[in-house]
């Protein structure tokens, strides 16, 4: 009879000491977010994935295809092309794409370009339903950002 009672104050002591948890939960301040209605605010040191730098006269990138971003990333998620136009003297960026499904948010390439043609960007709910969603052309995304 008294591992009854051992076991009834035991659960009753319980019940009460997550009641206590509940109740001193319930008058702190709410932290979170009605997420599709509020948005957080990324602090200014959030490191999305990259994206292209443009020139402010001219709004074309600032990349001048050296290829060191696509050389310094440890996961091979940077694609760039270019070519040299006739009768120019420097390449062309044609073409950039980011596979930002291997991408480890590393920043390797952001620090490799001498030129400050990536940065950071503020993105932070990437969502789609395919695995193609995250693979960007960020020469495409710059263009339709600046014109």
């Amino acid at each position: 009879m008294s591992g009854y009672f051992k076991e009834l104050f035991g659960g009753t002591k319980s019940l009460f000491v997550g009641l206590g948890i509940t109740f001193k939960y319930m008058i702190k301040p709410v932290v979170t977010v009605q997420y599709p209605h509020e948005t957080l605010v990324m602090p200014p040191r959030f490191r999305g994935h990259i994206e292209l730098v443009g020139d402010e006269e001219t709004g074309a990138p600032k990349c001048v295809v050296c290829g060191m971003c696509q050389k310094a990333c440890p996961t091979n998620c940077i694609t760039l092309t270019g070519e040299k136009p006739e009768g120019g003297k420097k390449k062309v960026l044609t073409g950039y794409i980011l596979n930002f499904t291997t991408c480890s948010l590393c920043g390797l390439c952001v620090e490799s370009c001498k030129f400050d043609a990536i940065t950071f960007s503020r993105d932070y709910n990437l969502a789609g339903p395919r695995k193609d969603a995250y693979i960007f052309d960020l020469k495409k995304r710059l263009e339709e950002k600046s014109g």
